[in-house]
């Protein structure tokens, strides 16, 4: 009796130390904090800073050449090793050039309209968070979420479907009068309706169209799980956990002033007076969301444009997806999550569920030819590029301003300056990746 008690026992320890020893490395995992930025130096994480220098040199080259301003941070191996003002962040007065010493220098803190990044730093986040949650599937139907989302086919639209830009709606939802003139008098709740019945052009999943409709109505998504405003959520449940104080919608409401931003079009939507209609903004933007849909019909709160951010924040949240989805001991979403948000789809190869992915031809303009297909971001109209390249460890934030400038003649779209080097965001990878220790030497640099 005593040999089996003592088996017994035994058996019982061995059982003991197995489920310790299975639970407690994981809850020592789970407490443990991940990664948060430090202050490092560009020659200690391995950039040549000759070759800074000469990116210095091209910026300040276009800035000279009337190019308004930018702010370009890098993270690498989890430090911040270079963040840098450049320019101006406000020359203009409607279309009056200041004189020189009235202009507004950029600086390291100046805030920015993150214009189409929002669509990933506001509504993809939040959905990769509920996501990781249970509380939502990129597989799922939106009428689940939308009851309104009906007619016309949709009722087989997934999320995953626009997320991949695919569900068959046109680039920008335009609301027309009976007599085709565009409306822009709604309020938010009408919009939110309209565009649940917003006229399919194109069979859902048969191609790959870009369009602020998949995420505005992604964004409406997020609010119907959370039963929050988008701004309400991702404020409280994201960026304030992670100390994000500059990083929000509607900002002139909640305490900032327009000085604290970089300014945008000279004559707020008219686009140098070739645009009109009634109750439209003549004022140089600033600190206002320029997107038309958001600012008119979505009161500055919408899941495709409207969060403004600043440098030193947007390195957190970069930071964050370099290290899988967590950042100290806060946590958005599992490193599974976020590979399901960055697996790319069918119809496009190189985007994923809202992330572009780079190693494509098709996007070298913003990724330039070194990124590798690990890397991912997404633009902003306003002048923003964010990209993050986990296989280096490296996260590039490249916040401009060129819509701070006239517009070109006879281009509603294009501003004066576009044509300059730092425009094109792939200029500014490239020069980034050249800086790298072991990359090769730009062509200014080696004399070619």
């Amino acid at each position: 009796m005593r040999a089996k008690f003592s088996r017994a026992l035994g058996q019982l320890a061995v059982c003991s130390f197995l489920l310790l020893s299975a639970i407690l490395p994981a809850a020592c995992t789970k407490a443990a904090p991940e990664p948060v930025l430090e202050g490092g130096t560009p020659l200690a994480a391995g950039f040549v800073p000759s070759r800074l220098q000469l990116l210095d040199q091209k910026i300040n080259a276009d800035i000279e050449a009337g190019f308004p301003g930018a702010v370009l941070c890098l993270v690498k191996d989890g430090q911040v090793v270079k963040t840098t003002a450049y320019g101006w962040q406000k020359k203009y007065n409607e279309s009056r050039l200041l004189p020189q010493e009235q202009w507004q220098p950029m600086t390291t803190d100046t805030m920015f309209d993150l214009a189409s990044n929002t669509k990933m730093y506001a509504t993809n986040l939040a959905l990769m968070k509920l996501t990781d949650e249970g509380k939502l599937s990129p597989d799922d139907l939106v009428c689940r979420y939308l009851p309104e989302f009906t007619g016309d086919g949709r009722e087989q639209i997934r999320l995953r479907d626009l997320l991949t830009h695919s569900a068959g709606f046109a680039p920008s939802p335009h609301f027309y009068r009976a007599d085709g003139t565009r409306i822009y008098t709604l309020n938010r709740d009408e919009t939110s309706r309209r565009l649940c019945t917003l006229p399919l052009v194109y069979p859902t999943g048969t191609k790959y169209s870009y369009s602020d409709t998949d995420f505005l109505l992604l964004g409406l998504v997020v609010e119907s799980v959370t039963g929050q405003r988008l701004d309400a959520y991702v404020e409280q449940q994201i960026y304030q956990p992670l100390g994000l104080t500059h990083t929000l919608f509607n900002p002139l409401e909640k305490g900032f002033k327009p000085d604290d931003f970089a300014a945008g079009e000279l004559n707020g939507n008219t686009r140098g007076g070739q645009v009109s209609f009634p109750g439209i903004r003549t004022g140089t933007v600033q600190g206002e969301v320029h997107d038309e849909t958001a600012f008119y019909l979505m009161g500055g709160v919408a899941g495709h444009a409207g969060l403004f951010s600043r440098a030193g924040d947007l390195a957190v949240l970069t930071q964050l997806l370099l290290n899988g989805g967590s950042y100290g001991h806060y946590k958005l979403c599992r490193p599974e999550t976020l590979q399901l948000f960055l697996t790319p789809g069918r119809l496009n190869p190189a985007l994923a569920l809202g992330w572009y992915k780079g190693g494509s031809r098709d996007y070298e303009s913003w990724f330039g030819p070194y990124a590798g297909k690990e890397a991912f971001g997404h633009t902003g109209w306003t002048g923003t590029f964010i990209c993050v390249n986990p296989s280096r460890q490296l996260a590039v934030i490249w916040l401009t301003n060129r819509t701070h400038a006239p517009v070109a003649a006879g281009q509603i779209n294009s501003f004066a300056f576009d044509k300059l080097f730092i425009r094109k965001y792939g200029h500014i990878m490239q020069l980034v990746y050249e800086a790298l220790a072991g990359e090769p030497a730009s062509p200014a640099e080696s004399g070619k």
